[in-house]
């Protein structure tokens, strides 16, 4: 009788729900989560800090998060959504599913005037055409000259319907060329190999030697000269300015977990987090740092001029500028 009374109060005491761990559910992209990439130890810091369960769910990329949000509506199982971008902003706004992230006074590193009520930024880049140096002697220096160059010379682009690079290389073309970014985009046709879902298989198929050229960051060479040891691989500088990206956080309102989550957003600005960006996201960290940057990023390109436009344009224009896009290259 002991025994069982002994078996049964330790049962009760492991069923305790003092004793059960918060559960945060995060929505971000593959290559955040990846073994290489920063969400490893970033979710291993949080929860000693917290000592909570971080679980990450990953999608493709950033318009893959906002259309998983759009179908879930207020029944998200998400209690932060981590990787959309400035250009994704309003129009996730526009769901009222994100709550105030109430840090004042945040102590944030980014290249533009911030006042976001919701969304907090945890890095940002500015895109760029990377090339193979080995392939390719003379890169363009311009988006004019890529437009108009070598058809035989390819590039390899994204889907700006599914990725966030593919959206920037989009607003990119029209913030150049306006009112004659369908024509620029027919020009463009002969030189693009393909367009990808998504950044990951876009730069798997350029490092597989498929083409001279693809669509990414200024920053992505710096990756190989850390840890390849080779500057084979190059950022083509262009005379018109480089698009920026600033990629975002924000809490959901309806989460149980607001208050944790809101813990979350706060470490996101701290050393934490910040100091696992350059290295494993190879971007540049928008918070709050104790380690200096990888020798590597001091040899990037460095644009003269930002190109950007506000979230409130991109949403207004987005879906007309992707079907510009498509009239022009399925045609």
């Amino acid at each position: 009788m002991k025994k069982i009374i002994l078996s049964l109060a330790a049962s009760l005491f492991l069923a305790a729900p003092a004793f059960a761990k918060d559960t945060l559910t995060i929505y971000t992209y593959e290559s955040f989560v990846a073994e290489w990439g920063p969400g490893p130890a970033i979710k291993a810091g949080f929860e000693k800090s917290c000592g909570c369960t971080v679980e990450w769910v990953a999608l493709t990329d950033g318009v893959a998060m906002l259309n998983r949000l759009k179908l879930e509506g207020k029944d998200t199982k998400a209690d932060v959504v981590l990787g959309l971008d400035t250009n994704l902003t309003d129009e996730a706004r526009s769901l009222g599913l994100f709550a105030p992230h109430e840090i004042k006074d945040a102590r944030l590193n980014v290249p533009v005037a911030w006042d976001d009520a919701e969304f907090l930024p945890f890095d940002f880049g500015h895109f760029a055409v990377v090339y193979d140096s080995e392939k390719m002697n003379t890169p363009p220096a311009s988006l004019d000259e890529l437009v108009n160059g070598d058809p035989n010379q390819k590039i390899i682009l994204q889907d700006p319907r599914s990725s966030t690079p593919g959206l920037g290389f989009l607003l990119w073309m029209k913030s150049v060329y306006g009112d004659k970014a369908g024509e620029a985009w027919t020009k463009l046709k002969p030189r693009v190999l393909t367009t990808t879902p998504g950044w990951s298989e876009a730069y798997g198929l350029f490092t597989k030697g498929e083409a001279p050229m693809v669509f990414s960051y200024v920053t992505s060479p710096a990756y190989h000269i850390e840890v390849e040891k080779t500057e084979r691989y190059k950022a083509a500088s262009f005379k018109e300015g480089h698009y920026l990206q600033v990629e975002v956080a924000g809490a959901i309102a309806s989460s149980p977990e607001l208050p944790l989550a809101r813990t979350f957003l706060a470490y996101m600005l701290s050393p934490g987090f910040q100091d696992e960006i350059p290295a494993t996201n190879w971007m540049l960290p928008a918070g709050t740092t104790d380690k200096p940057l990888p020798a590597a990023f001091g040899k990037i390109v460095k644009p003269e001029k930002t190109l950007l436009f506000t979230p409130a344009e991109v949403n207004a224009n987005r879906r007309q500028w992707i079907d510009e896009w498509l009239n022009a290259v399925s045609g």
